[in-house]
Order: C-alpha cells, then structure tokens, then sequence
C-alpha cells in the first residue's frame, strides 16, 4: 500500500487550503510499506525505504488560508459538520494529520534510516501509526494517522463528554498497552508522553503519538523562542524532575520519565482538572516546585480531593510520580495494579467497546436534547426581539422565507408625539441624564401601548410615531384604538417623575390622522417597516401645530371617531398646517 504520493497532478492538497508544487527540482522522498524481502521494480532500495527521484520540488504556497488549530472545512471534502483538531492533509479520500518542522536542511544519515525504518515497522492498536515523511527543506513534515475525537487532552477539558469508571478504565488500559509496546521495541522511551499526546480516534481507542524520530527533528525549530515564557513552562508539566534538572537530557526521554508522565495523564483522567489540579500557581511556580529537591514531600498534584476513585488508582499515581526513579514501577507491573478498575468489564474486547459507544450514544442523546432546549429559548428571545422590530404577521412571512410585498391601506390612523421644549431641556442636561430620560419616557409608553391594537413605527429623538389598522386591518377600530391610547398616554405624562429634574412636568403634545397609506419592508441588513404617504405627513403635521398636553385630531379622525363613539371632541377652527 502506498502510504505517501501527494505528488498526484503536481498538487499537495491539505484540508482547509490547497497547495500548489513549483516543479523545478528533484528529490521528494516517499517510502512504502513492504517486507524487507520485497523489491521495487525500476526503483533503487535503500534497507527497506524507497527513494524516488522525482522532479518535484515541493514549494508550497496556501491559495486559501485557514485556521491551523481548528479547521472546519476544506476545498474538497465536506466537514462542515466536522471539528478538525490539527493541520490535516486528504490522500485517496483518507484524512491524515501532518505535522511541519522548521529546518534550515536535513542529511539523510545511516542513523536517521534506520529511525525511519523503526518507525515504519511499529504497528500496535495503540499507537498512531506512522504513514510518512517529507524531508525536502523548507516543508519538512511528518504524517500520520489522523485521530478525528482529538487528543486526550481535548476530551477531558469538553465538559460535555461525560465519563464513568468504564471509560477511564478503557483510556488508562489503552495507554498503559501502548506504552508496554513501545517500551520493549527498539524505541525504549517516549520521552514526550502527555495528555496531548494521546490521541483518540472515532472507536474511543487512544492512540498514543510523537514518539521517535529524534533525529530528523534534533535542531528543528519547534517555536519556543516565539513562545511565551509560561506557555513553554506548561509543555513541562508533565516531564520528571530528573529530566528536568538535567540541563542535557536525552531527547527520548528515559522509561522511569515516561512512568511519571504517566502518572500525571493518571492523575488528569481521575480529576479532570488538568495536570496539576486547579491551582493558582502559574505553570512556572509549579516547574520550579517540582525540580527542588528540598520540598517535603516532593511537590506533586494534591489527590486528597480525588473522591470516589479506586483506592488502586491513587495508590498507583503516586508510585508513579516518586522522586526516586528506580521505585517507580513499570508498565507490566501498572497493568497489574490497576486490574480492579476492569472488573465488570466484559472480556470481549468488542462487547466493551460496543457498551462504551452505547453510554456515549446516551450521553450525546442527553447532551442533544439539553442543546435543543438551549436552542429553543434563544429562539424564543431571538423571535421577541424579531417581533420588537417588525409586526408580527410581517416576522413571520420573512422567518418562512417569503418576500413581503409593499401593500397599500385604505384607513389607518396615525399618532404622533413629542415633548414640548424637549431640545431646551436636552441643553441644559448631561447626555448621560438625555439618554436615561428617554429611556425612562419610551419604557413607559412602550408598557402602555402593549394594552392596544397598535403598531409602533418607530421613535426619533423625543418622537414617538405608531400606527393602528396594518398589517392586519381591524375595520375602523384603528382610530378608537390611537385615540384611547392617546388619552392614556397624556394621563401617564403627567404624572411622570424626571430623575434630574423632579419638580418639571412634562409637556407631551400629540397629533393624529386618518387616511391611506402604503406599508413595507424596507433594506435587508436591518430590514425596518416603513410607512409612506400623505397621511404620514399630515399626522406629522397635526402633532406639530398641536397644543401641550393635547390631542390634535384631524378631520377624517373626527368623522371616523364620532362613528364609532364614546369621545367628546372640541372644535379648534380652522389652522394653516403647511
């Protein structure tokens, strides 16, 4: 099987963005799964890797830049749905994580063959296997399987993943089997073993990742120096105090580190509060805490508040972390320790695996229908607001999708209103003290008007415009409906306390017309509901040649509310309104 050719139509393709190849120079190494024994026709062998001259250079250059954390989509495949964990390459339809390395050039040493060949030949259920390598300066990278639920890290920090006892028995039985294997291969330590490092693929199997090929990235730029200081002290939580005091540790790391590392993932899976428990040390402090050996005992994460765990578990960590490496117990012997957290575990591997995805399945089903519910009410408060801003019956036609065509009416009645002297007392007030004015006014006729068949258009400044009789008309009541609500409002008015100016009265005048008008939606970004027509301007014009702490009606108002009944109107003769 061909674990690498992203030399396929002179295109390296990564999820979230496409890369182009510059075709001008030679030497893109590939290699292949195959045998020892195995020959490459046409193609030279070097112990079991092969080298293909090609003539691509491999130039890379993002025609679409996306997020190299977190990616939700790329150019070709569909993962809108997807969360992305790391920088991912598509190959043959199988999505591969790839990670780059900055390296000024790379010699291709006996010594780096044989790390590669070590690699290639490392398959176990629990570690991420090794697909693959570029060693063309500047795009060194290595591939691997991609592990689509993230690392262990991510999981636990997603408080909506929710785990029992069966599910830690399975991530903690699934690295302690991983690192069994790893330590008795060729390998012998890890050397960089943590949470992020334990990857978790779509059965919930972990897998545990970066391991090995030491030389190829000695003297890579791993962008510490970029880093902040803090951010480069957390890389260390999980690294033992003997590694960290020697100043030149191997990069591998030694077996009895990989084992407290081990004991810190240990200690992260039971209390889901990171690697050191919730602290507000930073992770410096704890670093430095962790290297002086005069701390009695040794500084380690505290497990006094670790109820309800297995009296195995906590017992095991500690062995773990001991200051003295040699007592620190290995992995045949952690396996053995930690046997009573399996019981009730069925011995079919697929029996439990088949039960751990059910729990998950009831989880995600809970955690859905609690989303659907969150969901519901921000709909609720999103459709209030909506019906705050247009009519209702109009909100409605344009959450289905339908365009609200522009209508006319033949009677509506209008209202318009202001305060009397408002720019006089607006002058002498703080803006502060205007805008808490007017927040108090509107709040208390927005409170009145939610009592009548009206509309509110919209409010300028001190003026305030609503409208009765559209959308949905109500034959001639629209008039007693502006009228009864005008009243109301001029009794509310007057008894109105200003917060700045206690002793004032407000002076509210008010105007309102009968007439057609045509009605409609207007823009898209902040669609408003406009009204148009010469009933609209002489409404305007009534409330502005009103008199303070009246209600200057119209003559197409009379006539309509003498019809309807039950006002007393007073006659105020005849007024140029233009």
């Amino acid at each position: 099987m061909d674990v690498l050719k992203f030399i396929q139509s002179n295109r390296i393709r990564f999820a979230g963005h496409t890369c182009r190849l510059d075709t001008t120079s030679p030497t893109y190494m590939i290699f292949k799964h195959k045998p020892m024994g195995s020959k490459a026709r046409g193609r030279p062998r070097l112990r079991g890797l092969d080298f293909i001259n090609t003539d691509f250079k491999t130039n890379i250059h993002p025609l679409i830049r996306t997020s190299q954390v977190s990616l939700s989509s790329n150019a070709e495949g569909d993962f809108r749905y997807t969360t992305i964990f790391t920088t991912v390459g598509i190959y043959k339809g199988r999505m591969l994580a790839v990670k780059r390395f900055k390296k000024k050039s790379i010699d291709i040493t006996r010594k780096m063959k044989k790390e590669l060949k070590v690699m290639r030949d490392l398959r176990h259920d629990n570690l991420n296997p090794f697909v693959g390598a570029c060693v063309e300066p500047p795009n060194i990278i290595i591939i691997t399987e991609y592990c689509s639920r993230g690392s262990l890290r991510d999981i636990l920090e997603n408080e909506d993943v929710k785990l029992d006892n069966m599910f830690n028995a399975s991530i903690i039985g699934d690295i302690v089997r991983g690192m069994t294997y790893l330590h008795e291969s060729p390998l012998r330590s890890h050397g960089n073993l943590k949470s992020s490092n334990c990857l978790v693929d779509s059965r919930w199997v972990v897998r545990i990742s970066d391991f090995g090929l030491h030389e190829l990235k000695f003297g890579a730029d791993t962008g510490d120096n970029e880093m902040d200081f803090e951010k480069q002290c957390e890389r260390l939580l999980w690294k033992a105090p003997e590694l960290l005091r020697d100043p030149c540790s191997p990069a591998n790391g030694t077996q009895k580190g990989d084992i407290f590392s081990f004991g810190i993932i240990l200690y992260e899976i039971i209390s889901r509060k990171g690697p050191y428990g919730p602290t507000s040390m930073t992770p410096s402090e704890i670093i430095k805490c962790v290297i002086r050996k005069d701390h009695n005992p040794p500084f380690r994460p505290r497990v006094a508040k670790l109820c309800g765990s297995f009296d195995c578990v906590i017992s095991c960590m500690q062995e773990c972390w001991s200051e003295y490496p040699e007592s620190r117990p290995d992995f045949k012997a952690i396996s053995a320790k930690l046997r009573p957290m399996r019981r009730g575990m069925k011995p079919n591997i697929f029996d439990n695996m088949l039960a751990m995805m059910e729990k998950y399945a009831n989880n995600l089903e809970a955690l859905v229908d609690e989303r659907t519910d969150q969901l519901n009410e921000e709909k609720k408060k999103t459709d209030a607001l909506l019906y705050e801003m247009l009519p209702k019956y109009v909100a409605d036609q344009l959450k289905r999708g339908h365009k609200v065509e522009a209508e006319s009416f033949d009677s509506v009645t209008i209202y318009f209103s202001d305060i009397v002297g408002f720019t006089k007392m607006a002058a002498e007030c703080s803006p502060l003290e205007v805008v808490d004015f007017l927040n108090d006014l509107y709040t208390c006729f927005d409170s009145i008007i939610e009592n009548y068949d009206v509309y509110k258009v919209e409010t300028i400044g001190d003026a305030y415009m609503v409208v009765s009789g559209l959308p949905i008309q109500n034959g001639d009541k629209h008039v007693g409906e502006i009228a009864s609500m005008a009243l109301h409002l001029l009794e509310a008015i007057k008894m109105f306390p200003l917060r700045h100016k206690p002793e004032e009265i407000l002076m509210l005048r008010i105007g309102i017309h009968s007439g057609a008008v045509c009605a409609g939606v207007v823009g898209r970004k902040m669609p408003r509901y406009c009204l148009f027509g010469d009933t609209v301007n002489t409404a305007s014009r009534m409330e502005s040649t009103g008199l303070p702490l009246r209600v200057h009606c119209s003559e197409s108002s009379r006539i309509l509310l003498e019809k309807l009944g039950g006002y007393t109107l007073e006659e105020r003769g005849i007024i140029n309104i233009k």
